[in-house]
């Protein structure tokens, strides 16, 4: 992405709104990681205890973080599975586009800040924490 002294206010500011465009069109998500596994059951009569056998399953897993904790849970095959993997990619498009955002919306504040540095605010000192 070009830096703010490459592209003027008003094309910062068009570039910024053809984001939000996107953000808007992002519709239904969630975050978190969707994962396929398999597992033994342990019982030794069954075909999933013979070496090299994967195992049952898949089992899919809607694994996220909340409030600091890993929460998991099953996600059936099909097509609650189908949607779930369409909401994860489409946070993982939010994100992207949240992120862009900020480059431009910052881009858009250095370049207010060269176009009247009398308005600009004071150096502020970050502390750290």
């Amino acid at each position: 992405m070009a830096n703010a002294g490459d592209r003027g206010l008003a094309g910062l500011e068009a570039e910024r709104r053809r984001l939000q465009g996107q953000l808007a069109a992002v519709g239904d998500f969630r975050r978190g990681s969707l994962t396929a596994s398999y597992r033994r059951c342990g019982r030794p009569g069954c075909a999933c205890a013979v070496p090299g056998h994967p195992g049952h399953g898949p089992i899919h897993l809607l694994t996220k973080s909340v409030q600091g904790r890993t929460v998991t849970r099953a996600v059936p095959p099909g097509p609650a599975l189908e949607k779930t993997r369409r909401e994860v990619d489409s946070y993982k498009r939010f994100k992207a586009v949240v992120e862009q955002i900020v480059e431009v919306n910052e881009q858009i504040c250095e370049a207010r800040q060269l176009a009247h540095p009398q308005e600009a605010a004071p150096d502020v000192q970050w502390e750290a924490r």
